[in-house]
């Protein structure tokens, strides 16, 4: 366990932060999975679904969840993968 002052605070952060993050890349993994779905379904409301999905990975990017660079590599898979279904 911690001793000094700043390394209790930190423990404290980084649990506050965990339970953060763990949320939004949760929510990302039900979204991309729901759009991959849609996509998959052949369903009308796909573009909404990928929208979503595409919103919440960059959101999760810029915020640091995951890196940039990952969010925009799943973001082009997605919207691929959209577009090609669609063809």
């Amino acid at each position: 366990m911690a001793n000094h002052p700043s390394a209790i605070k930190r423990a404290r952060q980084n649990i506050k932060r965990r339970a953060r993050n763990k949320h939004v890349a949760q929510t990302c993994r039900t979204l991309v999975k729901k759009a991959r779905e849609a996509i998959d379904g052949k369903d009308a409301a796909a573009a909404d679904t990928v929208a979503s999905a595409v919103q919440s990975l960059s959101a999760a990017g810029s915020k640091g969840v995951i890196h940039k660079r990952q969010a925009s590599r799943r973001i082009s898979r997605l919207m691929k993968a959209a577009h090609a279904a669609k063809a």
